[in-house]
């Protein structure tokens, strides 16, 4: 069986001619194969390297993924050599020192109440600790700050027993959510400007908060200063009227989905220029004294804060302008089939008297200096759209620090450089300060709330 088999395999005729087949050809035949498969798969032969073009294509790739490498690593040390250099200026220029004498005196302080309360606290125990913040144990204008009742932070004077928010010499405070400028005062008194000369100040009117919030400036978020509106109490009926005719000129109060209508159009860009122009071109009995009180979280001057009011006034005049220039163009290509409302009038920023205002504006703030840290800058509006500029120092007495006499700086007249000032913190697109509008906005919609002639006294 076998036999048949392997008779049957063979061949029955051959070539005499024919080399002979070994088994080493075999292997050969195969390993050639072998290598024609791995050049053209581009794997290196067992024993030998690639084809010289192809390792030469190879080592360049291989040197350009390295200097990409090294490239963007030596990108990445310059940046962090750069910014290893430029904060430290940061901190240099920015960063408040401690007051070590200050430090050191509190610090003997506490040592002497320690050692004069250690027998009794041996005998009786510790004295029972408050949920009180460190805020306590602060200033304000010379007045300790204190908690009184009903969790109401006020500033009291030192000699006071048992202070309340009701005491005629207490300060009821706000907190402004910055160390720099821990509180503001819920109400001031400002004087009447129309009385204001040479003589002095008549501080008989008074004023209540309506919002407040801190300005800052480039991506490190850099505190300049505190600002805040305030509203003379005596025209808060009439500004909780107009804002409630804004939304419905029927009703004496707003419920919550008018609120949040209202809420929505004074945080709009175009919505709020118009409903704070409407507001402040009002004269006479419908018009509203305002406020604004700034307060710097570090030492600057009138220059800094001068330019930064400048180039606000100037980017809203030049915005008016533009979108003039655009609905003129606009009813040039309708060949005046059709009438598009006007921003404002023509030529209203455009005239001599208003380029003579701003330099009055301009006048107030220059030649001033320093405005040290904690001083007062108010900025108030009156009926009549007068802006005025009042400042209050700080001053050292008795090592303590106390706000001086204020100092009346000048006032503008035109009407529209005030209206252009408030516009800054109120309406637009692009406001001096976002959080101190969100906060204004919450404030009005509080005394919105409430029946018109009621709000007196409630702002909270």
């Amino acid at each position: 069986m076998m036999s048949t088999r392997l008779a049957a395999r063979r061949p029955l005729f051959q070539c005499l001619n024919a080399p002979v087949r070994s088994r080493n050809a075999s292997h050969q035949a195969r390993n050639d194969v072998d290598a024609l498969l791995r050049q053209a798969q581009g794997r290196p032969l067992p024993g030998r390297g690639l084809k010289p073009e192809l390792d030469t294509v190879s080592t360049h790739r291989a040197n350009a993924v390295e200097i990409a490498r090294l490239k963007k690593r030596r990108n990445w040390l310059a940046l962090g050599a750069a910014l290893s250099m430029i904060a430290p200026i940061f901190l240099v220029k920015l960063w408040d020192l401690p007051d070590l004498e200050k430090d050191k005196a509190a610090l003997k302080e506490a040592q002497e109440a320690n050692r004069s309360t250690g027998i009794v606290d041996t005998v009786m125990g510790p004295p029972t600790k408050t949920d009180s913040p460190r805020k306590a144990a602060e200033e304000f204008q010379g007045k300790k700050v204190v908690i009184a009742a009903g969790d109401k932070v006020i500033a009291a004077p030192t000699d006071a027993e048992n202070p309340q928010a009701s005491d005629a010499d207490a300060i009821e405070l706000v907190e402004t959510g910055t160390s720099y400028v821990p509180y503001f005062p819920r109400t001031i008194s400002l004087p009447n400007t129309s009385a204001v000369g040479s003589e002095g100040f008549s501080s008989d009117s008074e004023y209540q908060l309506l919002g407040l919030g801190i300005r800052k400036v480039s991506f490190l978020r850099v505190q300049v200063y505190v600002v805040g509106l305030y509203v003379k109490t005596a025209d808060l009926s009439t500004l909780q009227n107009h804002l409630i005719n804004t939304v419905n000129p029927t009703a004496s109060a707003l419920i919550p989905g008018e609120k949040e209508d209202l809420r929505k159009a004074l945080l709009d860009p175009e919505r709020s220029t118009q409903i704070w122009e409407a507001i402040l071109s009002r004269d006479g009995i419908g018009a509203v004294d305002m406020a604004f009180r700034v307060v710097p979280c570090r030492g600057t001057d009138f220059k800094h804060l001068q330019d930064a009011w400048m180039r606000g006034i100037a980017s809203r005049t030049d915005e008016v302008r533009r979108k003039q220039a655009e609905l003129l163009r606009q009813q040039a290509a309708e060949n005046k089939r059709i009438s598009l409302p006007k921003p404002v009038e023509e030529g209203e920023f455009a005239d001599e008297s208003f380029g003579l205002a701003m330099k009055e504006f301009k006048g107030i703030f220059t030649g001033k200096g320093k405005a040290p840290k904690g001083s007062v800058i108010i900025l108030t509006r009156n009926k009549k759209g007068t802006l005025s500029a009042m400042y209050q120092t700080v001053v050292q007495a008795n090592g303590k620090e106390k706000m001086g006499k204020p100092a009346f700086l000048g006032e503008v007249l035109d009407p529209r450089v005030s209206r252009l000032v408030w516009l800054l913190y109120l309406g637009g697109q692009n406001v001096s300060c976002e959080e101190a509008r969100k906060n204004i906005v919450n404030g009005c919609i509080a005394i919105t709330e409430r029946p018109v002639g009621t709000v007196e006294g409630m702002v909270q």
